[in-house]
């Protein structure tokens, strides 16, 4: 490939923002891997303290987690008494996912990593830029 071709396809607005995602998830592997959890379960206990109980399809949207990769990682997680399943008292059909105590417990030890991750980039780009940046990712993500 040439130099002059490169150089387009890193200043493409998708190429950046898959770049800097790239850049920012292995920032906070690194920062969980002392903790011995994989960004995954980290993000689907994000996703649960936010909001529980939750269904499959509800933790695989909100945690960007394709859903067979996503079992995989929930059954891992109920293994380790991380989470647990649960019918839906409305619906026979599905299963609620709730943390467990011990999910709990990890995620009050670890939420600092993403909340210190977020406030860097909130002063890295001030407060002003950082919250114009997420309205135009916001309208860029509902078209």
């Amino acid at each position: 490939m040439e130099e002059g071709s490169m150089s387009r396809v890193k200043d493409q607005l998708a190429y950046m923002i898959a770049s800097l995602n790239r850049q920012l998830e292995g920032e906070l592997e690194e920062r969980l891997r002392p903790g011995g959890v994989p960004i995954e379960q980290f993000r689907i206990l994000e996703v649960l303290d936010a909001s529980e109980p939750l269904a499959m399809g509800e933790i695989a949207s909100q945690s960007l987690i394709e859903a067979p990769t996503l079992t995989k990682i929930i059954d891992r997680m109920v293994a380790e008494g991380l989470v647990y399943r649960a019918p839906d008292p409305n619906d026979r059909r599905r299963v609620l996912i709730l943390t467990a105590a011990g999910g709990k417990a990890l995620f009050k030890r670890l939420r600092g990593v993403s909340t210190a991750q977020e406030q860097r980039l909130i002063e890295m780009l001030q407060s002003e830029k950082a919250a114009e940046l997420k309205t135009l990712l916001r309208s860029m993500m509902a078209n």
